[in-house]
């Protein structure tokens, strides 16, 4: 059982108060002497609602003690019911990323919608299903779950049945591969979407150049497909799920989702669809992504292995990201990539530093390992090419970015073709197309 024997607050004029007999001793940097003064064991952070900036800040006093370090819920889970605000929990790297999240305009997504058909692709997938669950929050009149993996698609249909299925929303359940064109058009067709939001892809780095062809199969032509279905049938919005991978490609993810992006942006200039993509830095917790690695390799002991001391990436939530397809697709006007302001790039290793802290451990118990710079892989990744942001959001923290021109010939060669490469000549291929184009050019939203 926890026993109770002070209290801080930054607030001064609480200072020397007394809360349920406990007294308020001092402010938060006075926290690691008080552990000492006083034998404290465990710290609980009690402000639910706290910006990740002062966040990060309480937490790394805290964590410069020996005591156990807990959380409050935050205070959306509070509210909508998903805890109690006694339960505690544990510090997550999420908490401690140092940025505002990007709220909603709730007006104009409950506008976009409330009681219309939304269909997602890759709906199984840690994106996908993320932005199932913040769509059912605006009252859809039916959702449209399509994925590949039977298991994925049980579990997010099993899940959103279990919390709105009392509710009015169809929640309709599809296996398909976006690859299949004819199944896609047959599903496209027969729920006829008012909004697709396209997430299914292959996404991992290493993986994809050892297989190009797989690559191209899912992130080209399968967002083709689902592409040119929205275009046939008249759906009002496509919004299609891109990565900072896609700016100067060096690896074959990035260049098939930078094509995927040219393919929807070249629909957007002749279709009366509204075609746009939406580019965000690596998210925290997703499948295959650092976070769940760290995770396991600490429970297991470690090390925690890092490629290099000096990479960085951009980082966002899962939350945060799937908001951000959805807020894109209230602000298309069509053929627009909308970037996320994501703040700084975090060193890779201080990641590992912080999950090892927070998981309660040391460096010199959870050592930190340098495994060196995998296939395909960049030191940081960029959101924008060299000198293309703008210096107006078109709505908080999004950017806009606009391809002038999609050079088609060498598209359609590659998407006839490509099984005749061999993997290197197809990589050749795929970086010869991308780098050709024309530069990308900031437009006011």
């Amino acid at each position: 059982d926890l026993c109770p024997v002070a209290f801080v607050d930054d607030d001064i004029t609480k200072h020397k108060m007394h809360l349920y007999d406990l007294p308020v001793t001092g402010s938060s940097k006075d926290i690691p002497d008080l552990v000492k003064s006083l034998e404290i064991e465990h710290i609980i952070i009690a402000i639910p609602s706290l910006t990740n900036g002062a966040l990060t800040e309480v937490v790394s006093i805290c964590n410069s003690t020996q005591a156990r370090v807990q959380m409050v819920p935050k205070i959306e889970d509070i509210v909508s019911g998903k805890v109690s605000v006694n339960t505690l929990r544990n510090v997550d790297v999420e908490d401690v990323l140092g940025r505002q999240p990007v709220e909603l305009d709730i007006n104009s997504i409950t506008e976009y919608v409330t009681n219309r058909t939304v269909m997602v692709t890759g709906a199984g997938g840690s994106i996908g299903s993320e932005i199932c669950r913040q769509l059912m929050r605006f009252t859809p009149r039916r959702i449209v779950l399509v994925g590949h993996g039977e298991f994925s698609i049980y579990s997010i249909d099993m899940e959103l049945r279990q919390k709105y299925g009392q509710t009015e929303i169809e929640i309709i359940p599809i296996i398909a591969d976006v690859q299949d064109r004819k199944r896609i058009f047959s599903i496209v067709n027969e729920f006829n979407p008012e909004i697709i939001y396209h997430a299914a892809a292959h996404k991992h780095v290493p993986l994809m150049e050892y297989n190009p062809h797989e690559a191209v199969k899912n992130n080209i032509i399968g967002t083709k497909n689902v592409a040119e279905a929205a275009d046939a049938f008249g759906i009002h919005t496509f919004v299609l799920v891109s990565t900072d991978k896609a700016v100067n490609p060096t690896n074959v993810m990035g260049a098939t989702k930078r094509v995927a992006e040219m393919v929807v942006q070249d629909l957007a200039t002749r279709s009366q669809t509204k075609f746009v993509a939406v580019r965000f830095g690596n998210v925290l917790g997703s499948r295959g992504s650092v976070i769940p690695l760290f995770k396991k390799q600490i429970e297991q002991g470690g090390p925690v292995t890092v490629t290099h001391p000096d990479m960085t990436r951009y980082f966002m939530t899962i939350p945060e990201a799937s908001r951000l397809v959805i807020q894109a697709g209230t602000l298309a006007q069509g053929g627009e990539i909308f970037v996320l302001d994501m703040g700084e790039p975090v060193k890779i290793v201080d990641l590992a530093k912080n999950l090892i802290k927070l998981s309660g451990y040391s460096e010199d118990e959870i050592p930190i390992e340098f495994s060196g710079i995998r296939p395909g892989e960049k030191m940081y990744e960029e959101l924008l090419g060299e000198n293309e942001v703008h210096p107006e959001a078109v709505y908080e923290k999004i950017y806009v970015g606009k391809t002038v021109e999609v050079n088609k010939d060498s598209l359609l060669v590659l998407l006839e073709s490509f099984n005749r490469f061999s993997k290197e000549g197809l990589k050749e291929q795929l970086m010869d197309i991308v780098y050709e184009e024309n530069k990308l050019e900031l437009v006011k939203g």
